[in-house]
């Protein structure tokens, strides 16, 4: 199957983000648990994991056109500073990665690719809701002041 090389590099682009996605989540996780936060935790342990299922799908997709995946760059863990410094550092990830997912869709669009458009705007469907939550939360953080120790 041919597939067009630009398209590949959202594929590939997309895997590297979902792996950055689901190490910040399992991260900020075990750090909350570590803190004894054992409820807030489990959230950020079912964001790791809606974030691997985003990578199985994007390795799936990538197999169905023959090509081996590569996430070639993997984003450290950002989790210094407050708590809230933390959630914005993976409120930004979420963006980034609905940016690419946008473009992904827009590129589609205008090459006539239907089936990709449709594949990265799942995706970038559910990024949204990511993204939303993670502001939600930086949001109620600020305002209850809630989490105030460092991290």
């Amino acid at each position: 199957m041919n597939i067009d090389p630009i398209v590949l590099g959202f594929l590939g682009r997309a895997l590297s983000f979902e792996f950055s996605a689901v190490q910040q989540y399992l991260s900020l996780s075990k750090l909350l648990l570590a803190k004894g936060l054992a409820a807030e935790s489990e959230k950020f342990k079912q964001e790791a994991q809606e974030e691997m299922e985003h990578v199985e799908r994007i390795i799936a997709r990538l197999i169905g056109f023959a090509c081996a995946p590569n996430a070639s760059h993997l984003r450290p863990a950002k989790l210094k500073g407050s708590l809230v410094e933390v959630i914005k550092n993976t409120s930004q990830l979420e963006m980034d990665i609905v940016t690419l997912y946008d473009s992904a869709v827009s590129y589609c669009e205008k090459q006539g690719d239907v089936e990709n458009k449709l594949f990265f705007a799942a995706l970038l469907k559910e990024e949204q809701h990511h993204y939303e939550e993670m502001e939600t939360l930086v949001k109620r953080v600020t305002q209850g002041n809630l989490f105030e120790s460092h991290v």
